[in-house]
C-alpha cells in the first residue's frame, strides 16, 4: 500500500495548477496522420484549452480526449486523429467510489437524453450531475518515472517514457465525505496512442474511513456491434480501444486472461440501443473483481490501479500486436532487457563454480540456480549468505550475472500463515489449494529475508515461481491485512512492492505471471510442461509453435521458453540432450529456434558442454546471435505457423536499424524444399526495393509490390532451418 503525506502534495499541486494552458491548436484538427508504427511522431504530448475556456483537450497526435469543466468535469470526447473515431457516446462520472459503504459519483454532467451518441451542442445545455463530488481545480506536469529503473544488463531501449500529465481534483459538500479529496490523473505519452489513468483518495479528515472500492474509469463506448439478442459474453467488444491495468494474475501467461479489472457492462440507460434486453457490452468499468477493502486512518491516502489505454486503428491481428507491443516497450522498458541465461541444476557449490566456467567460455551472460538446486534463498544465515556472496564474487569476476529460484505460493507453511478459506475458516481453497498468505507473519518475512538475500550476496536474477495469485484470506490475526475485506488489496500490494524493490536495485525478475507494470522482466511464452517429456522431434515443433503463438502481443524479450537437457517431467532418452555430444543437431536447432525468435529459454541441466565440438557449437549459436541481437529482439511479424508439413518461419522487423528484418525460415520434411516466399517488408520501412541475403551471401535487390511484399525463392535444407537479412 504506498501511503504517503496529503499536505506536500496538494502544496506541490497548488503552485502548478496556477500554470496557464496553451491555446488549441486548430492545425491539429487537419493535420496528415504519420504511421507511429514505422515513423517517429513529432507531435509531442500536450495539454491545451478551448479559445473559449470550457475545455480542457489532452493531445499527442494520435490521440485527443476532451473534457469540458463546467459546471463540472466530464470527458466528452475520445477521438483517434487517425482514424477520426469517436469513441465516446455519452457522458459519465470520471470514477465511483464506495466509501464506508455506499457509492459516490465523481464529476459528470447530466441531461443527455439520447444515449446512442453524443452531439456537442448538447453538452452546452447538460448541468451539474447529482455527484457527491465536484470538480474544483487542475493541475499540470511532465510524466514522472513511477519506478526508477536500474539494470547493467543487455537491454534493448533504456529510454523511459516521456508526456505529460493532469491531476483533477475533487471536493465533497457532503458532511459524511468533510475533509476526503479524490484526485483524477491522467498521463499522455509522446509519440504512441496512448494514456494512463488512475485515482487517489486522500483522507484528510478526522476520523478513519473504509474505502470499500474504487472505479477508476468509466466509458460509455460505441458498441462493437448491434444484435437484436444475445447475452454479453458473446458479443463482441468495441475494437477501437485496448485496455490493461496492474491488476493481472492467475498464471495464464496472456494478459487477457490475466485481467482481474477490466469489465465490459451493459448500459440500461442506453435505450436507443438494438438489443431488445439492454444486453450490449458497451460501457467499460475498471475496478478490481474483489473490492479494495481497505481502511485509512486520517492523513493517508490510497492509489487506484492504473489503467493503460490504447487507441487501436485496426482489426489486423498482427498490427494491433505491434501496437500493444511498443506499448510494453514505451511504459516498461525494463522488458527489453533479455541477458543470455543458463538454468543450472546444482548439487554442490562446485557445480555451480563450474557452470560459471562455462558460461563465460560460451559467451553466455548469467546463470540461474533453477528448482532443484542447492541454492535457498529464504536461509539468511550468516553461513549461507557468505558462501553465496563468494560465489556471486566469483561469477561477477568472470562477467556473469547470478541469480536464484524461489517458490512462494504453491506450497503449505503453517495453519497460522497459510490462506484461511472463507467458506471453512480453516487452511486451504487458494489458487493452488493450500498456500501462505503474504500478509502473514510468516509471508511478511519471506519478503524481507529475499531482499536481505539479494542485497548481501549480490544477486542480481530472482525467479519468483507461484508469484502471489490473487487468493483471499479470511484470517484476522495476519499482520499484513486486517482480514477478509482487504486481503486480497493488501497482499497484491505487498507482491508488487517485491518487484518495484527489485526493479529499482538492478534485480531482474523472472515470474510465470502478469507482473510487468510493476517491474518485472519476463514470463514463460506458455507450454504444457509434461510436453517436455515428449521426444526432440516433437519439441523442436511444439516449440516453434508455442514460438508463434507467445509474440502475437509479446516482445521476444518479455517471454522464456525451457530446453532440458536432462531428463524432466518423465519421458524416454529421446526426450532429453544429453549426452550432448551425441545429439548436437538437436542441440544447435533448439537454440536456434530460440536464439532466432530472441527468446532466451531456460537450459536446464548440469553444464552447458561435454566436449570440445559442443562448447563450439554453443559458442557459434550465442555469436551469431550477439551479431544479430538488436533486430532478433525487434518484433516479430508471423509468416507461417509450424505444422510438421511445410515450411513455417518467423520474421523480425525494425525501420530504425541498419538490419531492418531478419526471417527465420525451418523445413521440418525429410528433404530438402525450395519456396517460393512472400516477404511482408511493410513494417520494415522498406516500401519500394529491399535488398535481401541468405546468411552471410551477397544481398539482391528485390522490388516490392503494392501490397508491400518482396517474393524470393529459397531452399531449405531438410530437418534444417536458413534466415534471410534485409537491409
Amino acid at each position: 500500500m504506498r501511503f504517503f503525506l496529503t499536505g506536500i502534495l496538494i502544496l506541490c499541486s497548488l503552485s502548478l495548477s496556477a500554470q496557464k494552458l496553451s491555446g488549441w491548436n486548430k492545425a491539429f484538427e487537419t493535420a496528415s496522420p504519420v504511421d507511429w508504427l514505422i515513423k517517429p511522431v513529432e507531435t509531442k504530448a500536450g495539454i491545451y484549452q478551448s479559445a473559449d475556456g470550457k475545455d480542457i483537450i489532452l493531445y499527442n497526435g494520435l490521440l485527443q480526449r476532451t473534457f469540458r469543466n463546467t459546471p463540472d468535469l466530464a470527458c466528452i470526447s475520445f477521438k483517434n486523429p487517425t482514424t477520426k473515431q469517436e469513441l465516446v457516446r455519452s457522458v459519465q462520472p470520471e470514477a465511483r467510489v464506495v466509501i464506508n459503504g455506499k457509492n459516490y459519483a465523481v464529476g459528470g454532467l447530466t441531461g443527455q437524453k439520447e444515449k446512442g451518441y453524443l452531439l456537442t451542442g448538447w453538452v452546452d445545455k447538460m448541468k451539474i450531475a447529482d455527484s457527491a463530488f465536484h470538480f474544483k481545480k487542475y493541475a499540470v506536469s511532465d510524466i514522472q518515472d513511477e519506478i526508477q529503473w536500474k539494470t547493467s544488463m543487455w537491454t534493448g531501449s533504456s529510454k523511459m517514457p516521456t508526456g505529460k500529465r493532469i491531476s483533477f481534483y475533487f471536493e465533497s459538500n457532503f458532511p459524511a465525505l468533510e475533509g476526503i479529496l479524490v484526485q483524477v490523473h491522467y498521463a499522455v505519452y509522446d509519440g504512441i496512442p496512448l494514456l494512463r489513468k488512475w485515482v487517489t483518495i486522500h483522507n484528510n479528515g478526522n476520523v478513519k474511513i473504509v474505502v470499500d472500492q474504487i472505479v477508476n474509469e468509466i466509458l460509455a463506448v460505441a458498441e462493437e456491434e448491434s444484435a437484436v439478442v444475445g447475452s454479453p459474453e458473446k458479443m463482441s467488444k468495441p475494437n477501437g480501444i485496448y485496455i490493461e491495468n496492474n491488476f493481472a494474475f492467475n498464471n495464464a501467461m496472456r494478459y487477457p486472461l490475466s485481467d482481474q479489472a477490466t469489465h465490459w457492462k451493459i448500459d440500461t440507460t442506453y435505450t436507443s440501443q438494438v438489443n431488445y434486453d439492454f444486453q450490449t457490452p458497451c460501457l467499460l468499468e475498471v475496478h478490481p473483481k474483489v473490492p479494495v477493502g481497505v481502511s485509512l486512518k486520517p492523513g493517508e491516502s490510497v492509489e487506484s490501479i492504473k489503467t493503460y489505454e490504447l487507441l487501436q486503428d485496426s482489426y489486423d491481428r498482427e498490427r494491433k500486436g505491434l501496437a500493444i507491443r511498443r506499448m510494453y516497450r514505451t511504459i516498461a522498458p525494463w522488458v527489453t532487457s533479455n541477458p543470455i541465461f543458463m538454468h543450472l541444476i546444482s548439487k554442490n557449490d562446485q557445480q555451480v563454480v563450474t557452470a560459471i566456467d562455462q558460461c563465460a567460455a560460451t559467451g553466455y551472460e548469467a546463470l540461474i540456480l533453477s528448482f532443484g538446486s542447492h541454492c535457498n534463498m529464504e536461509d539468511t544465515t550468516a553461513e549461507n549468505l557468505k558462501k553465496w556472496k563468494k560465489l556471486a564474487e566469483y561469477a561477477h569476476s568472470k562477467k556473469i550475472f547470478i541469480g536464484s529460484y524461489s517458490l512462494f505460493s504453491s506450497r503449505k507453511i503453517s495453519d497460522e500463515d497459510d490462506v484461511i478459506d472463507p467458506k471453512t475458516g480453516k487452511p486451504g481453497g487458494a489458487f493452488f489449494g493450500n498456500a501462505p498468505c503474504m500478509g502473514s507473519k510468516w509471508g511478511l518475512a519471506y519478503l524481507e529475508k529475499l531482499k536481505i538475500f539479494m542485497k548481501y550476496t549480490g544477486f542480481s536474477i530472482f525467479e519468483n515461481d507461484g508469484p502471489y495469485p490473487g487468493d483471499v484470506c479470511a484470517s484476522q490475526s495476519h499482520p499484513g491485512h486486517e482480514g477478509l475485506h482487504d486481503s486480497q488489496w493488501k497482499q497484491m500490494e505487498l507482491q508488487k512492492s517485491l518487484y518495484r524493490w527489485c526493479n529499482e536495485n538492478g534485480v531482474y525478475v523472472n515470474a510465470p505471471d502478469w507482473y510487468f507494470l510493476d517491474g518485472t522482466n519476463k514470463i514463460a511464452l506458455g507450454y504444457r510442461e509434461v510436453n517436455f517429456s515428449l521426444s526432440r522431434e516433437q519439441q523442436k515443433i511444439l516449440n516453434r509453435q508455442n514460438i508463434f503463438d507467445a509474440t502475437w502481443a509479446e516482445t521476444p524479450s518479455m517471454v522464456w521458453g525451457f530446453v532440458p537437457l536432462t531428463k524432466y517431467q518423465g519421458g524416454d532418452a529421446d526426450a532429453i540432450l544429453e549426452p550432448l555430444s551425441e545429439h548436437l543437431d538437436a542441440y544447435e536447432q533448439l537454440m536456434m529456434q530460440y536464439y532466432g525468435a530472441g527468446i532466451q529459454a531456460c537450459y536446464r541441466g548440469p553444464r552447458l558442454y561435454d566436449t570440445e565440438k559442443t562448447r563450439t557449437t554453443v559458442s557459434g549459436v550465442i555469436d551469431w546471435y550477439k551479431k544479430y541481437r538488436n533486430i532478433l529482439n525487434s518484433d516479430i511479424i508471423h509468416l507461417r505457423r509450424a505444422d510438421g508439413r511445410d515450411w513455417d518461419g518467423i520474421m523480425h522487423v525494425n525501420p530504425a536499424l541498419k538490419e531492418k528484418g531478419l526471417v527465420m525460415l525451418y523445413n521440418p520434411l525429410n528433404e530438402e524444399i525450395t519456396r517460393d516466399i512472400k516477404i511482408p517488408v511493410y513494417f520494415s520501412g522498406l516500401h519500394d526495393y529491399v535488398k535481401i541475403r541468405e546468411k552471410e551471401g551477397e544481398a539482391k535487390s528485390y522490388k516490392v509490390s503494392r501490397n508491400y511484399e518482396a517474393g524470393i525463392s529459397v531452399k531449405i535444407p531438410a530437418n534444417g532451418y536458413t534466415w534471410l537479412v534485409l537491409e
